[in-house]
């Protein structure tokens, strides 16, 4: 497959707009870990192969396990995860379905069983951050297998 377009370099503005998002929500006290779950979930649900392989290897540099990544896209029937993760990856989930879900009242309230409402609020971000970084690889075809996790990222 053929990039399209080095969309960070056509439009550095915007770009730079989208890594301001990434930057609160990476300081925003929700744990990196749980971030990287998030992020390579929802990349499954919209197939963004790119972000697939960025926070595969992302996760794996903080120490997450492979076969809590490896049954990711089963978590429902995954006894890997904890309920705070069960909690987050729903919302993930029936927010990137929005269209489908409408984010039903009974995913909210979980997630506020395991989430302060500001903790919900930032983790939406995160979601919502994810999804269009997304739209921008898959559309403009971002190579897969490329990236390489920063050594910074080990220690946070």
């Amino acid at each position: 497959m053929q990039t399209r377009s080095n969309f960070y370099k056509v439009s550095p503005e915007g770009y730079q707009a989208m890594s301001g998002l990434e930057k609160y929500v990476s300081n925003s006290g929700i744990e990196h870990g749980l971030l990287h779950l998030i992020k390579l979930r929802v990349s499954q649900i919209n197939g963004c192969a790119y972000c697939i392989d960025m926070h595969w290897k992302d996760a794996r540099a903080l120490g997450e396990t492979e076969q809590r990544l490896y049954g990711l896209d089963a978590w429902h029937e995954s006894p890997y995860y904890d309920d705070r993760e069960r909690a987050a990856l729903e919302w993930a989930e029936v927010v990137t379905k929005v269209g489908e879900t409408h984010v039903p009242d009974s995913a909210y309230v979980t997630a506020r069983e395991h989430f302060d409402e500001k903790e919900l609020v930032d983790l939406t971000w995160a979601i919502a951050a994810i999804n269009a970084w997304n739209r921008m690889a898959i559309a403009f075809r971002s190579p897969a297998g490329v990236y390489q996790p920063a050594k910074a990222h080990a220690s946070t």
